[in-house]
């Protein structure tokens, strides 16, 4: 009876995975079926380097993928060390009631909304950087500052996971050698814990990259390659929700698919490059 049990979880497990495998493939060919217009139109190379001026029969979403790795890598960027100097708090050098309030802080904004970071992003973030560095106020580095305090909870938390899954018989070794707290979390921890760190970085880039209202609402939605943090841009997410085409068969609208694609790839990058980590670190 046991066995007949163990088999049948086998099996439903099995189908499960097999069924998610099917839907995200699924995803990616319904993309590329209705992307196709586009794409037998202009080259692929186009489609992702040229600009966009549906007026002169021009779809490209150049300046959105460029808009996009600006927002996204400035983001994560400026996240890393707020991250890092929060993780090292939690785990390592704080005393105990800072450590529960951090932690608590931390998981009480992994459950804001995002609309809540847009509209502090819109009524503080904008005029600071307008006043501050000039500009329209509404750019890349407004963006990316809001996008960074939204993900700097997905790194903290797999940074302090990571810190904490280190044995702590390495840390005791040091301890009896004479080593400080400092010491110990640079030259035992951080070694021991940095694929898993990694790991988190990579995964907050990607939701970065993936993020819609915050851009939509802060990075100006400019129809233009950004050549500054000051200037604004548009994201491949912002122009998938922008886009309004009456028919759906127009080219304008099939465009909206290709950036669905660039999406779905840069994910799958990121999530095999977690995948590539996890194998080299086991």
């Amino acid at each position: 009876m046991s066995a007949f049990r163990e088999k049948v979880a086998e099996r439903i497990f099995m189908l499960c995975a097999t069924a998610s495998a099917v839907m995200t493939s699924s995803v990616l060919l319904f993309m590329i079926v209705l992307g196709l217009p586009v794409f037998r139109k202009v080259s692929i190379f186009e489609v992702f380097s040229a600009p966009w001026s549906p007026h002169q029969g021009i779809y490209g979403i150049g300046p959105m993928v460029s808009g996009t790795l600006w927002i996204a890598f400035s983001a994560t960027v400026i996240a890393l060390p707020m991250s890092l100097g929060t993780a090292f708090v939690v785990t390592s050098l704080g005393g105990p009631g800072l450590r529960r309030f951090l932690w608590a802080l931390v998981r009480f904004m992994t459950g804001i909304p995002t609309v809540i970071y847009g509209f502090v992003g819109i009524f503080l973030i904008v005029p600071l950087v307008r006043n501050g560095l000039g500009g329209p106020g509404m750019s890349v580095i407004a963006a990316a500052l809001m996008l960074a305090v939204m993900i700097s909870p997905t790194m903290i938390l797999f940074f302090s996971d990571s810190l904490q899954a280190v044995d702590p018989a390495y840390c005791q070794a040091a301890k009896a050698l004479g080593a400080t707290r400092m010491q110990r979390l640079l030259y035992v921890m951080l070694p021991k814990a940095l694929g898993g760190m990694t790991s988190g970085f990579i995964l907050a880039l990607g939701r970065a990259l993936g993020d819609t209202l915050i851009a939509l609402m802060l990075a100006g939605n400019a129809i233009a390659a950004p050549e500054s943090l000051l200037d604004p841009a548009r994201t491949l997410t912002a122009h998938i929700a922008l886009v309004k085409a009456a028919d759906y068969d127009s080219l304008e609208f099939r465009s909206i698919f290709a950036c669905g694609i660039a999406l779905y790839l840069f994910t799958t990058v990121a999530v095999v490059s977690v995948r590539l980590l996890d194998r080299k670190k086991s």
